[in-house]
């Protein structure tokens, strides 16, 4: 009698998932050649909702359940966390908020436009939407799911606009570096937010505690960076993560504030540029197919996948929308040349990743229900797969008049 083959362990079965969420995606972007309308981290984040419970998950019940079963989630989650937790550091990091001060009016006039104005539309575009059942999540209020779904159309992701502005060639270009400072400016707004969101007014003495205490160790964080070398730098800093992550999650904000607002006390100058972009691209490459997996495994369909796309659809449109009129407004007030607020508006409107995270603290926290959450991750993906096929053309428009 032939012996049963031993049953696979959790290691051996965590690997396998690994194997799928770092080769599915490469091969599609490779083989279908997709770089032009969907960048290989646009692909990969498509690759978590395909490979998650409502695509995968539905067609195929039982090799799902034995891939990504509870012990591999929860070994895939803590990987997730630690990801996501160094990009948005990383992305804190960068903001260069002297840039902006010396460009001041230019630069809060377009980041207003290109921040308010989708945040109204994406908020009547949710008012809307909440009035049915499915959508708000059990610890959330209509005012605050209103107000994140607003912001969430509202986002800019800096990070992958850096990449397509690379692709696109405009990244060392004055036209690159106004964008960077409209970005950031809109970066702080979107943690802000988040943070008034999350105000837990049960929590708000610990919430008082964690920024007086934070006030106080960024001084002497700072004070202490300007002593060390580069190297130690690096390792002080993920321990300073570290500890600001769990102290912002303790006070009833989010890990992910905590990560933000520690790397934005920091200054970039104390890393060098090549090793701070080496850092993101391994984190690109090497940790966070692991976060957009994660998230597609959140997607739910439970509200009926119509209803969803149909969601995601009209969150789409009061992005698009309000991201254009706001940033054509701004034009108009500075006198841009014919075409520019195109450009830009749709530049600005690349949201993959940071959008991903804001909304992944949303359902986290129980303010947007699984179906919310599908419907914006989905938009996400939609509205930066419009970047550079939309862009393009105008920017060979734009250029044209500079030939004769």
């Amino acid at each position: 009698m032939t012996p049963a083959a031993p049953a696979m362990g959790t290691t051996e079965v965590f690997l396998i998932a690994l194997t799928i969420i770092l080769a599915v995606p490469y091969l599609a972007w490779r083989l279908l050649r997709t770089d032009y309308w969907a960048p290989l981290v646009v692909v990969q984040i498509i690759g978590g909702i395909l490979l998650g419970p409502g695509v995968l998950g539905a067609a195929f019940p039982n090799y799902y359940a034995f891939v990504f079963n509870p012990q591999v989630i929860g070994s895939l989650n803590g990987i997730a966390w630690w990801a996501v937790m160094m990009f948005v550091f990383v992305a804190g990091l960068e903001l260069d908020i002297t840039d902006a001060w010396a460009n001041r009016r230019e630069t809060a006039i377009t980041a207003a436009g290109a921040l308010l104005t989708p945040l109204l539309t994406g908020a009547l575009a949710a008012a809307f939407l909440l009035r049915t059942p499915g959508w708000i999540g059990p610890n959330g209020s209509y005012p605050q799911a209103v107000l994140g779904i607003g912001m969430a159309c509202a986002v800019t992701a800096l990070p992958i606009l850096v990449l397509l502005m690379e692709k696109l060639g405009i990244f060392r270009e004055p036209l690159g570096q106004r964008l960077l400072r409209y970005a950031s400016l809109d970066d702080v707004a979107i943690w802000g937010v988040l943070a008034l969101i999350l105000v837990d007014w049960h929590r708000v003495e610990r919430q008082g505690i964690f920024l007086v205490a934070f006030a106080v160790a960024s001084w002497a964080v700072r004070a202490l960076f300007r002593r060390l070398s580069e190297n130690d730098r690096w390792y002080v800093s993920l321990i300073w993560l570290a500890v600001v992550g769990f102290a912002a999650d303790w006070s009833g904000l989010h890990f992910m504030v905590g990560a933000f607002l520690a790397g934005a006390v920091l200054d970039a100058q104390w890393f060098t540029r090549e090793r701070l972009d080496g850092f993101r691209q391994f984190l690109l490459l090497a940790v966070m197919p692991v976060f957009f997996l994660s998230t597609g495994l959140r997607t739910k369909w439970d509200v009926g996948g119509l209803a969803v796309f149909g969601a995601a659809f009209l969150f789409l449109v009061a992005s698009i929308a309000g991201k254009l009129v706001g940033v054509r407004i701004a034009g108009r007030l500075l006198g841009w040349a014919r075409g520019e607020a195109s450009i830009i508006g749709w530049m600005l409107q690349t949201k993959a990743l940071i959008m991903i995270i804001f909304v992944n603290v949303l359902l986290d926290k129980g303010i947007v229900t699984n179906e919310t959450f599908t419907a914006l991750l989905l938009m996400a993906v939609m509205s930066t797969m419009l970047t550079v096929p939309m862009v393009t053309p105008k920017l060979k428009a734009l250029a044209k008049p500079t030939l004769h």
